[in-house]
């Protein structure tokens, strides 16, 4: 078990090591903080709670977190390939589902702490510049604090489903730019797909991956996108596609030659 965490923390390494993941945090450290300051020159009559600039930061934040934690999965093990480094890491004394396992675990590790980090640095930035207001109700009669919680959640699942996704097209192919590029048009394109099916009348549209995504739908009033929908079935959908891109990934990575 011992060798295995040092697996994973090579993989941590590889991550962290590279100036481009302090750059991107950097970058989202930087963002929300410029929005919730711009919030705040706005707020002359003083009547702006903490919480408007922390949906909006949130919001933000937690698209460039995907957008991010996709380039890094995508190039995972396309990287490899791109890089020549694949062979040496396979004649390593470690099974390859050891090897996969790794990489995978590394990447969610990094999305976790990337989301953690900015809920915790985005409710500490408002809480310093407009104070803190608990009184206020959300959602379905929560306060903030619980519903943002849960918000953030909830977009936790679904960057996990989405990672796995673009994990499973690391996977694919051995070309590091074309995992990254199509990962992030499937993430963007499907999201643009989706909403403007969710609009036909068809039973068969509240199956699909990236209508099931938006898990927060469920924390409002209003409902849910298609009618028949609730959280216990997009958790269940997605569920099944997590299933379905876990067991394809590691049964392509476990066949796949790499003398060539």
């Amino acid at each position: 078990m011992f060798d295995f965490w040092q697996l994973v923390n090579n993989e941590n390494m590889k991550i962290y090591r590279r100036p481009r993941t302090w750059i991107m945090l950097g970058i989202l450290l930087v963002l929300t903080l410029g929005i919730s300051i711009l919030f705040f020159s706005f707020n002359t009559d003083n009547t702006l709670t903490m919480w408007m600039p922390f949906e909006v930061c949130a919001t933000v934040a937690i698209l460039l977190i995907t957008i991010f934690t996709v380039v890094i999965s995508a190039e995972s093990v396309a990287g490899e390939f791109t890089s020549g480094t694949i062979k040496l890491l396979l004649i390593r004394p470690w099974s390859r589902s050891k090897i996969l396992l790794s990489k995978y675990l590394a990447l969610i590790m990094f999305a976790l702490f990337f989301m953690i980090l900015l809920f915790a640095w985005n409710f500490l930035v408002n809480l310093i510049i407009f104070g803190y207001e608990g009184d206020v109700r959300m959602g379905q009669d929560m306060a903030p604090l619980q519903y943002y919680t849960l918000m953030h959640l909830f977009e936790l699942i679904s960057l996990i489903v989405v990672v796995t996704l673009s994990f499973l097209i690391s996977t694919v192919f051995r070309s590091g730019g074309l995992a990254i590029g199509l990962s992030l048009f499937l993430l963007l394109g499907g999201n643009m797909i989706t909403g403007l099916l969710a609009f036909l009348d068809y039973g068969w549209i509240k199956y699909l991956l990236f209508l099931n995504l938006s898990l927060s739908q469920y924390l409002g009033n209003g409902g849910p996108m298609i009618e028949g929908m609730s959280l216990g079935f997009s958790l269940s959908v997605l569920a099944g596609h997590y299933v379905v891109f876990i067991a394809i990934t590691w049964y392509l990575f476990n066949k796949r030659d790499v003398a060539s």
